[in-house]
């Protein structure tokens, strides 16, 4: 008989072997004691124990931030919650084991069920998380936008029709009615009923936008242009007031003569860079276009000779003009001047700035009887060579109602004080002077003007060769002190005034300026001093732009341009 010692080892050895060969089952579970973890090492040899390792590998997962810490007691564990967390408010679970999903082996229809994988603690849902109610207030929005644009898919049409045709107005003054209003017909039948409204093609500029430049034109292309030009002018131009075309080389005058059989309420007609315009479209224009005012033909080519035959036949009707300076333009100004506009209010007559031929002769004594209502007067970039009248002993009123005089030149002008007052005798409500690059002007023949309440006077001596030549001039102080109460805009560029003299010009605006309606005010490489810069700045509260570029005799870091008050104001800073 064997010992109990020597069953209790045979026992022993016994319970060893069946722990070891638990493993090797599948399926059946053996009481006892759990078995040990075995290494997860792979083994090329037993295929059954690497499934077992990848699946036990897999159970490893990166534990959960907790909301709450874990604190040993004296007899107890005490579990805490972390107020900082953001998890704050909700209580600590046990984690509830989940099942496993079934899985199907490969080539076999029967489900074997597989152990389930440890997962670590999860996390508590919290109750007030901000991130979590932000996802779900985006999820609602957008489920409400797509509810809305499902069953409203065509909220254009719900809007009311004046609405859009004030929406369609702000822009179009911006951006014009062609082709936006053409392209926003197209949208829906609401859209195409606002976007025909006469009220929206009283003003139409249309550009040169069914061939690119350089390309000729086929005749498919002309035939579509001009049909529908046609159909525009039948159904969109009932109230068509001003009408522009630019950069048109052909069909100038079809579109001409459409808009004026068309358009009887036309009063403006704008060519810009346009050529071709025949004697016909004049024709059509005095027949068809009774209230037509304005003509403005800068840099168009055209027939002077039908030009002039309209002038002479409808010339009363016409209110402004205003053409480019040529060989052949001249007649117009001559045909002006005896008498073929008398209600005349605007006459511009200007040139290329790389023009050479810019002497325009011209009768300022003729000009003032033929057009004894002319409000503004241009002459741009042109030189004024004064002509004589035969019979000068008809006096004049000169120009009595002129409001803007215009010499403005980018060469030497050869006007003095005297022809300025042959001008300007009679004109007692003058109130914009733009005198720019007539540098044999001189201060006290502006201030023998009868205008007493000039608001802008343009003085500055741009691209003029004689620039920093000449010697210091003196009275810009008379001209400050005359129009200082009513002065808006001051330009005296370039204009060598002695120091001290601006310094008696500024001290003058600064006095006079009660109202505070001085607002430009450009001394762009003038001999200005931080005395008499600061004297002005100081006084005048109403100044949003300054130019002080070219400034010798002010400090570095203040010579440059001021647009807005706040600007001008650090200025003052940085003078004292």
């Amino acid at each position: 008989m064997d010992s109990p010692e020597s069953e209790a080892v045979g026992n022993s050895e016994r319970g060893e072997d069946t722990a070891t060969s638990t493993p090797n089952t599948s399926g059946q579970e053996v009481g006892g004691p759990k078995p040990q973890k075995t290494s997860l090492k792979r083994t090329a040899g037993n295929p059954t124990k690497a499934k077992t390792k990848k699946l036990k590998k897999a159970r490893v997962s990166r534990p959960a931030q907790l909301g709450y810490t874990v604190q040993q007691g004296e007899d107890m564990l005490l579990v805490i919650s972390s107020t900082t967390s953001q998890y704050d408010g909700s209580a600590w679970t046990l984690p509830k084991k989940k099942r496993k999903k079934k899985k199907l082996n490969k080539g076999k229809r029967k489900t074997v069920q597989i152990k389930k994988k440890k997962s670590a603690c999860s996390k508590p849902r919290p109750d007030n998380n901000p991130v979590a109610s932000t996802k779900e207030e985006t999820n609602l929005f957008v489920q409400t936008t797509e509810r809305v644009c499902t069953t409203d898919h065509r909220w254009g049409e719900n809007l009311p029709e004046e609405v859009l045709i004030n929406i369609f107005q702000m822009v179009i003054v911006q951006d014009g009615a062609v082709p936006f209003l053409c392209r926003v017909g197209r949208v829906c039948r609401l859209w195409n009923a606002a976007a025909s409204s006469p009220a929206l093609w009283r003003k139409v500029t249309m550009g040169y936008c069914w061939l690119a430049p350089g390309k000729t034109q086929l005749p498919k292309t002309e035939k579509k242009i001009k049909d529908t030009f046609m159909w525009l002018a039948q159904n969109r131009f009932s109230q068509l007031r001003d009408f522009s075309l630019c950069h048109w080389t052909k069909n100038v005058s079809y579109a001409v003569e459409v808009v004026a059989q068309h358009c009887p309420q036309l009063h403006s007609l704008t060519l810009s860079y346009c050529t071709g315009l025949t004697a016909g479209a004049f024709h059509s224009l005095g027949l068809h276009s009774q209230s037509l005012q304005s003509i403005n033909l800068q840099y168009s080519e055209f027939q002077v000779e039908g030009l002039l035959e309209y002038l002479e036949n409808h010339g009363s009707r016409i209110k402004h003009i205003l053409f480019t300076h040529g060989m052949k333009n001249d007649r117009l100004l001559t045909a002006i001047t005896r008498g073929c506009c008398p209600d005349l209010e605007l006459l511009e007559v200007n040139t290329k700035l790389d023009s050479k031929e810019c002497e325009l002769p011209v009768c300022i004594q003729a000009l003032q009887i033929a057009c004894p209502k002319l409000k503004t007067f241009r002459m741009l970039n042109v030189r004024p060579l004064h002509k004589m009248m035969r019979n000068s002993g008809d006096s004049t009123l000169g120009f009595p109602l002129l409001e803007e005089l215009c010499i403005a030149t980018t060469s030497c002008s050869y006007m003095t004080d005297k022809d300025l007052w042959d001008i300007l005798f009679g004109s007692t409500k003058l109130r914009v002077l733009d005198l720019r690059g007539c540098s044999r002007i001189t201060p006290s023949g502006l201030a023998t003007l009868p205008c007493l309440e000039l608001e802008c006077l343009f003085w500055g001596q741009y691209f003029s060769s004689s620039v920093g030549l000449s010697s210091p001039k003196a009275g810009i102080h008379m001209v400050t002190q005359k129009w200082g109460r009513t002065m808006q805009q001051l330009d005296i560029s370039n204009q060598l005034f002695t120091a001290e003299d601006l310094e008696m010009a500024m001290s003058n605006l600064a006095q006079a300026t009660g109202t505070h309606t001085l607002r430009s005010l450009n001394l762009s490489g003038t001999r200005i001093t931080p005395a008499a810069l600061r004297c002005v700045i100081s006084q005048v509260t109403a100044l949003n732009y300054l130019n002080l570029s070219s400034c010798r005799y002010l400090p570095r870091g203040v010579k440059r341009i001021y647009r807005d008050q706040e600007d001008i104001h650090q200025l003052l800073d940085k003078l004292d």
